[in-house]
């Protein structure tokens, strides 16, 4: 069950260092060297820590394995931690994705709502997590549902539902919270014949072997601005998304 995360961690070197953590309201944030990494902050609590250690100085990798808790406050840190591994820009522009140097750029083309949306026409899509803007760009053109645990709206459905509905998708949506809250490898297995599975949220690891696990595209935030992301992490307010650029990293998929 865990082979998902594993291949994440593992993926870490044992060299890489926790030089920052800060737990904020909305995020939570790891830095290590000139890398940050980013995850929201879920509050719900079931279980006691696993780590025990204080995090800086200690192995990233180390810290990475938090993501495993199921107190997710603490997951969410684990999370940060693997993607201040693989979000890091010199790693990212490695895939050949284009990261120029200045801080905000909007790049239509890696949200994956806009840059799908003829893709999508006529067939059967499913979202878990109600995206902005979500009803005004899919639902005029596709057969859409909307999964929502957190924050229902009116026609969403619940997050049991992703048993019947994900089997009969052709595109599926996923939001990157799944990652800490470990439904991910089985929305994952429920999605297998759809023709595009996108991970999608600020939170999302933008790692390939994500592929063997059955995601297409990887859609997420790679952080440009570290001060300005202790800033917004710690309260001052603030989008995450104008510290740094969205970025949608293709794998491949059955279509």
């Amino acid at each position: 069950m865990w082979e998902l995360y594993d291949a994440l961690i593992d993926g870490i070197s044992p060299d890489a260092r926790v030089d920052a953590l800060i737990c904020g309201q909305t995020h939570t944030m790891v830095r290590s060297g000139d890398s940050i990494g980013i995850a929201g902050t879920l509050d719900a609590t079931w279980r006691a820590p696993i780590i025990k250690n204080k995090a800086l100085g200690m192995p990233l990798r180390e810290l990475a394995m938090a993501v495993k808790s199921w107190e997710f406050t603490e997951a969410g840190i684990g999370l940060a931690a693997i993607n201040a591994w693989y979000n890091d820009k010199q790693r990212l522009r490695a895939l050949g994705l284009d990261i120029p140097d200045r801080t905000h750029i909007e790049d239509r083309s890696a949200d994956p709502f806009i840059s799908l949306q003829r893709d999508i026409k006529g067939k059967t899509v499913t979202v878990i997590g109600h995206f902005p803007y979500i009803d005004q760009l899919f639902a005029p053109v596709c057969d859409l549902r909307v999964i929502e645990k957190f924050e229902p709206k009116d026609g969403d459905y619940p997050e049991q539902a992703a048993d019947y509905l994900l089997p009969e998708s052709d595109y599926v949506f996923i939001s990157s919270y799944t990652l800490t809250e470990k439904s991910l490898p089985h929305f994952l297995r429920l999605s297998q014949g759809a023709a595009r599975v996108t991970l999608v949220g600020p939170a999302s690891t933008i790692a390939p072997v994500l592929h063997n696990f059955g995601v297409s595209d990887i859609a997420g935030l790679v952080i440009k601005d570290a001060d300005a992301a202790e800033k917004i992490v710690t309260g001052f307010g603030g989008n995450i998304h104008r510290v740094g650029q969205k970025l949608n990293l293709h794998l491949g998929g059955k279509d």
